[in-house]
Formats: C-alpha cells, structure tokens, sequence
C-alpha cells in the first residue's frame, strides 16, 4: 500500500513530479511511493488502479505549476472544469476521504485562486503548502521529505536518509569512544612506565601519599612517621621509615663516627 500518491497535470509540470516521485522513492522505497506512470503495472486497468491508490494513500501531493489550471482539454476547455479530469478526480476523493493533501507550489506558481477552483476543490486552496523550485531542488526535496516522515510515522520508519544519519553517529561515537579508551591506556600505560621501583602493583586512582623510587626502607603501616636519615660523606644511604603521617613525626639525624685505623 503506498503511503504518498503524487498528483500531477500532464502539460503542467511533469518534470517536476517526477523528480519528487524519483527522491520519495530512493528515500523511503518504491513500495511507498505511488506515481502513475511508474506504479502501474501493465494490463492492469488504469482508472481502477488510480482510485485504489488514492483511497489508500495516507497523503496526496498535489503538484501544481503556472499552468496548471489553464492547461485545456480535448474541448479546448480548461481541464479542471472537466468532473472526468483526472487531476480533479484525485484531488477530489482524497479531500472526500480526509486524506492529508500537500500543495506543492512550483516554480513561480502562486496559492490556488478560489475562483478558479470547481465546488469540490475549494478547500484546496486553504491548504498550506511547499514549494519546490528547480533552482533548489535538492534542500526543497530535503524539506518535503522531512515534512512527510515527520507527519506520516510508518512512513518516517522507513526513512532511508534518517537510517544513514543515525548509522553516521553512531559510527562517530564508536570512534571518539575507541579514541577516549586508547588515550587512557596510553595514561595507564605512562605510569606504569613511570611508577618503577615502588613496593607490588600500583592500582586505583593513585590518591593519597605516593613515593616514586625509593632508596630505601619504606614503612606505609598506621602510626609515628620516624625518619632517620644517615648521613655518610655525600648523603648516601638515607633511610625513610614512613608511616601514613597519622600520628607525630619524629626526625633524628646522627653521623657514623669514622674508625680510627687501630679499631679496624
């Protein structure tokens, strides 16, 4: 069942129609989309097709040009003044059946004049429209496509162009999510590389006290911090007893005395 019928006058703007037709269809499906001249299938009768079509169609676009109430019958009367004209007839059973009907201006149309309109059509002129104008085909295609997927919901699920936008982001998410994770590991693995020489394995957030390479003893338990260095010549050998500065800190300094060369 098509969910948008694309109504149009033949002499009017036929390559217009077609090219909505053409970019309904790429974005939501041939399924979706009715035009005449494509979405018959051969030996089906014609006029049977069109009605069915229109009686099931969620919303009917009325493509109108500057010549679309002037273009003339086999009579040489204006086509729309004919019960039998199809254009009319379209329109006609769509507003009848309260299906959802579009005008969409082309070109330099301009809004419907009333008077021009047969009884059963007046309302088409209080339609609000879109335009589509050759100039801008692509962002007009754009908005009107928009318009439809936002108005018709089972149609916007189909939404071949909001697929691909959702499946962009998505990707790009992924990536900024693959790029965050390697530039923590490369964190990890910088102070893994840094932190060398400590007591095990470094985990967690690293909060609180931390001795990078100690020289010597180092005391993490509760309690008295003590620190004792040991001087000797230049300063080598210090010694750190740490506690967790908990309690008081308590600091001696001492020199060996060297050994006379009889106490050796």
């Amino acid at each position: 069942m098509p969910d948008v019928f694309v109504n149009y006058r033949t002499g009017d703007e036929e390559s217009a129609a077609t090219m909505i037709a053409r970019e309904l269809v790429r974005r939501f499906g041939r399924d979706r989309v009715f035009f005449a001249s494509n979405s018959t299938e051969p030996g089906h009768r014609f006029p049977a097709e069109l009605v069915r079509a229109v009686e099931e169609c969620e919303a009917l676009l009325a493509v109108i040009g500057p010549r679309w109430a002037e273009v003339r019958g086999a009579d040489g009367r204006p086509a729309l003044e004919a019960e039998q004209d199809w254009t009319r007839r379209e329109i006609q059973t769509a507003l009848d059946r309260g299906i959802l009907v579009i005008p969409v201006l082309v070109g330099k149309a301009t809004r419907i004049d009333r008077a021009v309109l047969p009884g059963d059509l007046l309302e088409l002129a209080d339609r609000q429209y879109r335009r589509f104008d050759h100039r801008n085909a692509e962002s007009d295609l754009a908005a009107l496509g928009d318009a439809l997927a936002r108005l018709l919901p089972d149609l916007g699920a189909a939404d071949h162009d909001a697929r691909a936008a959702r499946e962009r982001t998505e990707s790009k998410s992924r990536k900024k999510q693959d790029r965050d994770a390697g530039h923590t590991r490369m964190r990890t693995r910088d102070v893994e590389q840094r932190v060398r020489g400590g007591i095990g394995n470094l985990n967690g957030d690293l909060s609180g006290t931390f001795v990078n390479e100690p020289r010597g003893p180092v005391n993490t338990g509760r309690g008295h911090q003590y620190n004792a260095p040991h001087f000797e010549g230049d300063n080598t050998g210090v010694q750190f007893t740490a506690g967790d500065n908990s309690g008081t800190v308590h600091q001696r300094f001492e020199r060996d005395r060297r050994r006379s060369d009889d106490e050796r």
